[in-house]
């Protein structure tokens, strides 16, 4: 009967330490179940029976990482990146430039020869000397001398000039006159520069026409000084070199002034054997309509 006894107080003490260590046994579980966020967990008791609480159920948020590694990464700063060449501004175009051609690019030649900067007459063509006089001009203002013009420099050049007449945009020479000789300012007189390769009809004064003209060579040079007409011939040939001299004007010796074909052709590559030839055939036809003999010529440098 003793021993009955002893295993029955043996069994209950037993069943006590399992009720006792139940709960933390289920404890333990519920940790380690948020420790790995898993689903609703069914928490038994040590003998395998639903625990009287009922099941428990874990967060569903995900576990934090560990440490050191839970900070996003820093935005990067951005460095100023230069602009793609197409969105950069462009350098204002210019108003005129090696090329160009039109009547503004007449009036800039003619505005640009009223300062002496440019020595031919207006073309209407932007080609090298009007480059070189633009360059000239943007030299005089401390401008970079660019060789265009810019909305600056044709403001200014125009601040310095007056509007160009249609005589100064249209000259009947392709140089400029320049000023008369003295000997040519009275009366009816065809004055001859050879200075300025022209030749200008002029009475009392007063140009009335212009032409441009060319003179013999070194061997045959063309004669200065003051002479007259001494006879005329519309249809003239050479009797020395066989050539026609339409329009001839004889003023000293076989010396005249006629118009050359060849000059008209040539330009000033070519020279006469002492003649003054003349280019524009129309205008020495007028001329030799209104001058009789006897009108003076003079021929100056």
């Amino acid at each position: 009967m003793a021993g009955r006894a002893a295993e029955i107080r043996g069994l209950r003490m037993q069943r006590s330490r399992g009720r006792r260590t139940a709960p933390a046994v289920a404890a333990v579980l519920v940790v380690a179940a948020l420790a790995v966020g898993c689903r609703p967990v069914s928490v038994t008791g040590a003998a395998g029976s639903p625990d009287s609480k009922g099941a428990r159920y874990a967060p569903t948020t995900p576990a934090p990482p560990p440490l050191g590694r839970d900070k996003p990464p820093a935005p990067a700063r951005h460095a100023t990146q230069p602009r793609p060449a197409h969105h950069r501004p462009k350098a204002p175009r210019p108003l005129m430039a090696p090329g160009s051609r039109g009547a503004q690019v007449r009036e800039l030649q003619a505005r640009l020869s009223q300062l002496n900067l440019f020595d031919r007459t207006p073309t209407g063509y932007y080609a090298s000397v009007t480059t070189t006089a633009v360059r000239a001009f943007q030299r005089r203002q401390g401008l970079p001398r660019t060789g265009t013009v810019q909305p600056a420099l044709w403001r200014a050049l125009r601040s310095q000039t007056h509007r160009p007449s249609h005589t100064q945009l249209h000259p009947p020479t392709t140089r400029p006159v320049g000023t008369p000789d003295a000997r040519c300012m009275r009366g009816r007189v065809i004055c001859i520069s050879k200075r300025t390769n022209t030749l200008t009809w002029m009475v009392n004064g007063r140009i009335v026409s212009a032409m441009d003209v060319r003179f013999g060579s070194q061997y045959t040079p063309t004669r200065e000084g003051t002479f007259h007409i001494t006879f005329k011939s519309r249809h003239h040939i050479s009797t020395l070199y066989h050539t026609p001299m339409p329009y001839a004007m004889f003023f000293s010796g076989g010396q005249a002034i006629h118009y050359s074909a060849d000059f008209a052709a040539h330009g000033y590559r070519g020279a006469s054997h002492g003649c003054v030839n003349v280019r524009n055939k129309s205008s020495l036809a007028t001329l030799f309509t209104t001058a009789k003999p006897g009108t003076k010529v003079v021929i100056h440098h």
